[in-house]
């Protein structure tokens, strides 16, 4: 029996020019190259430019990823943004990518779950778009990370910069099983009483500002290896796969030792871990397509592989998504 499945047809990231290394970082916050690659694997980070707001970056990406799809704006019918730094508290910061793109009245809205929200972004396209309700959705990753930053605490300045990344998705007709092109299943989680953890000291309902970024470290380690494992083993059996099937693994970009502890964790051979967060940071709900846009044009990940993604962010929110590209 044939069904329609919601495939990736089109991958497209974006990142700031301004590149701030560990060395530039540390002539301004206590902290050291050797402290920080240590701890986290991270090089360098990208800074957007004042004058560059998140849509600007999300916008480009998108751009990117419908020529890779072979599709202009004017055929997209969804514009989900999955960001935690909009441009303005509202409109939506899909509705000012769409007026950038120059696409058609359509379905425009913002995801908001920190760095899992890409993946919760790309399960509300996938319920578009093999619902028959979406026939070329745009699902963006977009942050500026660096404008929630504590420039004086050195445990997370470091962490975190600025990208954006996207994908097109679209309906490709396939026949119900572990084969099709397209997304095959997700794994989403929330728990509300770890807000605590990792979170933004601000907002328009409580203290009238954007706030800074707050972070228990060593307990969202903890609770990022063993949850993200949980999450992916949902994910493969509401795919009805398993781990040693998936031929790339795509991670959140938020640490090398969390990348590097969920692999190891699974029993992943090292070589189907995509990592990029030596090159860009933390970029919250960017690094997942960052990352997948990387591995696609250096030629690691291609058309008809298994593909596994994974993320958590603050909420605590977490998830994953298994689809073959």
């Amino acid at each position: 029996m044939s069904v329609i499945r919601s495939a990736v047809t089109g991958v497209g990231s974006y990142l700031p020019e301004q590149v701030v290394t560990n060395e530039e970082l540390s002539k301004t916050v206590d902290t050291s190259d050797e402290w920080i690659i240590e701890r986290t694997g991270i090089r360098q980070r990208h800074k957007a430019r004042d004058d560059e707001p998140t849509s600007d970056l999300a916008t480009e990406a998108a751009r990117r990823a419908l020529a890779d799809a072979g599709r202009t704006a004017a055929d997209v019918d969804m514009i989900i943004v999955a960001t935690t730094t909009p441009d303005m508290t509202f409109p939506a910061t899909a509705s000012i990518v769409q007026r950038k793109l120059g696409a058609p009245v359509c379905i425009a809205f913002d995801v908001q779950a920190v760095c899992s929200g890409f993946v919760y972004a790309l399960s509300v396209a996938d319920g578009f778009v093999a619902r028959g309700l979406s026939k070329c959705a745009l699902v963006i990753g977009a942050e500026e990370m660096t404008r929630l930053m504590d420039w004086t605490d050195r445990t997370t300045c470091v962490l975190f910069g600025d990208g954006a990344g996207a994908v097109v998705v679209e309906p490709r007709e396939g026949q119900g099983t572990s084969a099709d092109q397209g997304i095959l299943g997700f794994a989403l989680r929330s728990d509300g009483t770890k807000t605590d953890l990792l979170y933004v000291d601000g907002g328009p309902a409580t203290t009238g500002t954007v706030g800074h970024l707050r972070m228990a470290g060593n307990q969202v380690f903890r609770h990022a290896v063993v949850n993200i494992a949980e999450a992916i083993t949902g994910a493969c059996a509401a795919a009805g796969i398993t781990v040693p099937e998936v031929d790339w693994f795509v991670p959140h970009q938020a640490n090398q030792r969390i990348i590097k502890g969920v692999g190891d964790r699974l029993g992943l051979d090292e070589h189907k871990v995509i990592s990029t967060v030596a090159m860009h940071a933390n970029t919250s709900a960017a690094s997942i397509p960052l990352a997948l846009d990387t591995a696609i044009r250096d030629g690691r990940i291609r058309r008809g592989d298994l593909v596994l993604l994974e993320a958590m962010g603050g909420g605590l929110t977490w998830g994953a998504c298994a689809f073959r590209l």
